[in-house]
């Protein structure tokens, strides 16, 4: 079965059009990095995915179902891991050991936080986090997530606050999933890791390796 299936799909913002036409294929285990300029269509269309941006026409098919209620969609989202790219300390003082609990596999999660240097930080609120220890945080609960039977992971720039040591270990634990992976990125070491890339420009994609 496809893990993930776009059948011409577009997304709007507005009276401007961000993704345009898209058709794409992942089959399990394969890791696509999607690179492109700023403002080419790649975050869009991983909100579109997740049902976060309301605005989509075309056909989108996780694990060969498509999403046609909120309800369907909430599922989704409970189902699918998600690094976003802004990743948010919360209005209130969550702590680190909430987010990593919210991955459906905690236990999981705090292995991976331990794995990925954050794991002593599990009371320490998210607003007090560095850029890059609060990537680490959004990864290591998104390994949790995997960890719990999800079967794909989108992530958005997942390492663009990190410094060259932590981009190739990111790199690296994101290789080494047996799960689907979309990965929206710049970091040349991430996109050599995956199987598959695809550029987009002006909301269109082309596959280029």
């Amino acid at each position: 079965m496809t893990t993930l299936k776009l059948s011409s799909v577009s997304c709007r913002h507005g009276g401007l059009s961000a993704v345009n036409d898209v058709d794409l294929e992942l089959s399990p285990g394969e890791h696509l990095a999607v690179t492109g300029t700023n403002g080419s269509g790649k975050s869009t269309l991983l909100r579109a995915i997740l049902g976060l941006h309301r605005d989509v026409t075309g056909l989108i098919e996780v694990y060969g179902a498509a999403a046609r209620t909120r309800a369907d969609w909430r599922r989704r989202c409970a189902d699918v891991a998600w690094i976003p790219q802004r990743q948010a300390a919360g209005q209130f003082p969550l702590l680190v050991r909430e987010l990593l609990d919210s991955g459906r596999d905690g236990r999981a999660a705090r292995r991976a936080a331990d794995e990925l240097g954050v794991g002593d930080l599990l009371d320490r609120p998210l607003s007090t986090l560095s850029g890059g220890q609060l990537q680490r945080a959004y990864l290591a609960r998104a390994l949790g997530q995997v960890a719990a039977g999800a079967r794909l992971l989108l992530a958005d720039e997942p390492t663009a606050a990190l410094d060259f040591a932590g981009q190739e270990q990111v790199a690296e634990v994101l290789a080494a999933l047996p799960v689907a992976v979309m990965v929206v990125t710049h970091d040349r070491v991430v996109a050599a890791a995956c199987g598959r890339v695809a550029e987009m420009a002006a909301g269109r994609m082309r596959e280029v390796r």
